[in-house]
């Protein structure tokens, strides 16, 4: 498997699959690379290089101590691009994945991206403040926190309920997808995983988002119980300079998974378009 030894000597877990235009890859949080599995192997048999890696601290990457927030997180990326010499690519971001591609281009550009997608992601910023009144208090990212350092076994196996609409009536539950959330949240670092909190609850990703000059896909859920999308994907939308926004009712947080075929259908096109 594939590992970039970064400036600061962590060591970067990616995939790098098929030929053709890159896709690049930003997960969620507690997960890994591998939750882009049903997009990967949708887009590479369309004839796309599909790459995805595991952030810092996530899944099979090195578990750092320090650097777990957005400004590194960014800066990791960007070694990436240059590590495989990356142009015309187009970047995909879920979650708190949708604010490390938000920020990356906040910060280094578009000169190697053409294209930009965030689904479910956490821009413009998630917690309730004097400029953003629809934010979640800081209360809930606080027991988030707690739950994470006493028990992140049992709270991951929590957690994967609302993230997949599985605490709705008459969801069809999947145990599998389940124990793969808990598996690939198990994989991370502890003092990672509790640190990514402030990086996707706290981040103001606004200035970010008036850079970016390249046409962006903006997907959420209107059933996200993870991150509302009323104050995230819609907000988002209205500040980039260049968005198509695409709402879906009933649709959860993992939707790239629950929900892949209509996802990967609206990704085809977009990259198409």
């Amino acid at each position: 498997m594939p590992y970039l030894t970064l400036k600061d000597s962590t060591s970067l877990f990616y995939k790098d699959w098929g030929t053709g235009q890159p896709i690049v890859f930003s997960h969620g949080w507690p997960l890994n690379a591998d939750a882009w599995d049903a997009q990967m192997l949708f887009l590479g048999n369309h004839g796309y290089r599909v790459i995805a890696h595991d952030r810092r601290s996530h899944g099979r990457s090195g578990q750092t101590w320090d650097g777990n927030e957005m400004e590194t997180y960014a800066g990791d990326l960007a070694q990436l691009f240059e590590h495989l010499n990356l142009t015309n690519a187009v970047m995909i971001g879920h979650s708190t994945g949708g604010g490390e591609v938000a920020h990356y281009l906040g910060r280094y550009g578009t000169k190697r991206v053409s294209k930009a997608v965030l689904i479910g992601a956490v821009p413009p910023v998630m917690v309730k403040k004097e400029s953003n009144p629809g934010g979640l208090p800081i209360e809930v990212f606080d027991e988030i926190r707690a739950n994470t350092a006493a028990n992140r076994s049992q709270f991951f196996q929590d957690l994967a309920l609302p993230f997949y609409g599985y605490n709705r009536s008459g969801a069809k539950v999947s145990k599998g997808i389940i124990d793969n959330f808990w598996f690939q949240g198990m994989a991370g670092g502890h003092k990672g995983l509790y640190d990514c909190v402030k990086a996707f609850s706290e981040t103001d990703f606004t200035e970010d988002l008036k850079k970016i000059d390249i046409p962006v896909l903006v997907l959420h859920g209107e059933d996200d119980q993870i991150v509302p999308y009323m104050d995230a994907g819609v907000l988002s939308a209205k500040i980039l300079p260049n968005a198509t926004l695409k709402t879906y009712p009933g649709f959860p947080h993992g939707m790239c998974t629950t929900e892949a075929d209509t996802i990967n259908a609206a990704l085809l096109a977009f990259l198409q378009s």
